[in-house]
């Protein structure tokens, strides 16, 4: 067969499989619908792509968004159109505020309706305005010639820091038609083409120059790393050596391993957190945006001499002033400061200090948590010494991971925490869902430096309260049928705690519209197919765990939170003082 006759049995569904996999995608999520069959075919046809039948396009494009994280490749999301790409608009937020590179497949009505606002079956007056209102840009593919090349500038620009969500509308009519008699036969090769690559930014030369000259005239310096430095574990171990201590955002968690001594690790808001800011007499912030719910509103007294560097030109000015700033890729500034600063050492106790800090830091945490510090204890052992170290921590927005989970649990991998950084309840499970799935399919998720794991694949842990999890509990059997190997530790306290301690603090104790009918979960899991624990005794828990890790596939370890009590101190929203 020739290469023109070839092309020209090529529709627009399939010219998006092919693009996608000369992308290295290997998975995709999303919702059948009459609106992407076209593409849906080809993926199954191919059979290159695995494709994970969400129960709603909110889900799947949250697990399209852990996936991407998890594996640091681009996630894609395919979505029908009209209310079924509004339904993942949340989903895309949350991928544009953790900034995920996300490609977002859409349908769309037959193209000669477009637009008309005549109120076609399926129609949204302006879908492509959603769109880019929820990401960083949305295009419109009108025909299978342009359709490479559209499909290319949008992963271009998913790719390119601040990585975000893209949307691609593509109608239903354009994904049926095959490609034209005159288009050339170097079409054809257009599966083997290389992928699209983004040049990470280089730092300019004078500035790390600069910026060394600060350092080297310091004793006690500091970088505090966000998500924008996941890829730099290599150059941050570097200044490791030098003597330079660690702090994170949530985000930036496990780019060194979260029990080295070097690391504050995501304590940066408790007492002695704020005490070692002030001892500390050099302050790096690198690929973060120091959001206001880890800085207190940007009131958090941080070291007086600071200096910056992100890839995104734009938080220069932001939050907090800095005496420089450098324009780069984490890893590429932070590889030639470290060159700049051989021959150099901090002082020889600050690790030591930062070491006592975290102790401290955790001290308070724990004062905080009554009962359910056992937990916490309980999970990091099993974590430890089950698991070898290795784990995936997928977390909804709920009590428990803002007292803890946000930072007491042990991470060894840049990756290897998940979480709505957004702040939107409900997302925990298929974020959960998510990472597992990639996970299994990437193989990317490797050892931590100095862990020997002989495990088959990476377990993922999500922890999630009873209301975020029944917002989207359909999604449950997306991962009963996909066999993602999950453990939910379903924190069940009949509500919404965070939101009925805020109304103890702030509006008398009035108490409306926070109980929740809950379903009876060890029955709805039965019905599934998934296996289901109860803990009512805190000092079963580490048992139960072990117990609940065995095997493949999901399982819900359900807390219930009124047996074991409340906790010592009452959490009632962001932080608003040490």
């Amino acid at each position: 067969m020739s290469a023109v006759s070839v092309v020209n049995h090529l529709n627009t569904g399939e010219i998006v499989a092919r693009f996608l996999q000369a992308q290295g995608v290997r998975l995709a999520f999303g919702v059948i619908s009459i609106h992407n069959m076209p593409i849906l075919d080809a993926f199954h046809r191919l059979g290159q792509i695995r494709f994970v039948p969400a129960r709603g396009e909110a889900g799947a494009a949250n697990m399209a968004d852990a996936a991407a994280r998890v594996s640091g490749t681009l996630g894609v999301v395919v979505t029908s159109t009209g209310t079924g790409s509004g339904n993942a608009a949340g989903a895309l937020v949350e991928a544009m505020t953790a900034g995920t590179p996300l490609l977002h497949l859409t349908g769309q009505i037959d193209s000669q309706w477009i637009d008309k606002n005549w109120g076609f079956i399926h129609e949204h007056p302006d879908q492509l305005g959603m769109l880019r209102a929820v990401g960083k840009g949305a295009f419109r593919i009108h025909s299978p010639e342009e359709a490479w090349d559209v499909l290319k500038r949008a992963t271009e620009l998913a790719l390119t820091p601040p990585c975000g969500p893209v949307s691609v509308e593509i109608s239903i009519d354009v994904q049926q038609a095959f490609l034209g008699v005159n288009q050339p036969p170097a079409f054809a090769n257009t599966a083997q083409e290389a992928p699209v690559l983004i040049a990470p930014k280089s730092p300019n030369a004078e500035k790390i120059q600069q910026l060394a000259a600060y350092f080297k005239c310091s004793q006690r310096p500091m970088l505090w790393l966000g998500g924008g430095a996941r890829g730099a574990g290599a150059a941050v171990q570097r200044l490791v050596d030098l003597g330079i201590g660690v702090v994170t955002s949530v985000q930036g968690r496990g780019v060194i391993a979260e029990d080295h001594p070097a690391t504050l690790a995501a304590f940066n808001l408790q007492r002695a957190s704020s005490a070692l800011y002030q001892r500390c007499d050099a302050f790096l912030i690198v690929g973060s945006r120091m959001r206001s719910n880890e800085t207190m509103k940007y009131k958090l007294a941080l070291p007086r001499r600071r200096w910056r560097i992100d890839a995104n030109p734009a938080v220069e000015s932001q939050a907090y002033e800095c005496e420089l700033f450098i324009e780069a890729d984490a890893g590429l500034a932070l590889n030639a400061l470290a060159d700049e600063l051989q021959g150099w050492r901090a002082d020889g106790g600050w690790h030591a200090e930062i070491s006592a800090a975290k102790l401290a830091a955790q001290a308070q945490v724990d004062a905080s948590l009554g009962a359910y510090v056992q937990l916490k204890d309980a999970l990091n052992r099993v974590v430890r010494n089950v698991l070898q170290g290795q784990c995936i921590w997928a977390r909804d927005i709920t009590l428990s991971n803002t007292m803890w989970g946000n930072r007491s649990l042990v991470l060894r991998h840049p990756r290897a925490g998940v979480h709505a950084l957004g702040g939107g309840i409900g997302q925990g499970l298929q974020m959960g869902i998510g990472a597992a799935v990639s996970a299994e399919a990437y193989k990317q998720f490797r050892p931590a430096a100095g862990i020997k794991t002989a495990q088959a694949a990476i377990k993922t842990i999500v922890l999630a309260g009873d209301g975020g999890f029944m917002l989207n509990v359909g999604e449950l059997a997306c991962a009963a049928q996909e066999r993602a190997d999950i453990l939910v530790i379903l924190m069940n306290d009949g509500g919404y705690g965070v939101i009925k301690n805020i109304q103890d603090v702030d509006y008398g104790s009035r108490h409306c519209y926070v109980d929740l009918h809950t379903p009876d979960f060890a029955l709805l899991c039965a019905s599934m197919g998934v296996k289901h624990f109860k803990s009512t005794e805190p000092a079963q828990i580490e048992a139960q765990l072990k117990t609940a890790l065995q095997g493949r596939g999901p399982t819900v370890l359900e807390v219930d939170m009124k047996a074991w009590g409340p906790f010592n101190e009452k959490f009632a929203g962001p932080q608003r003082k040490l």
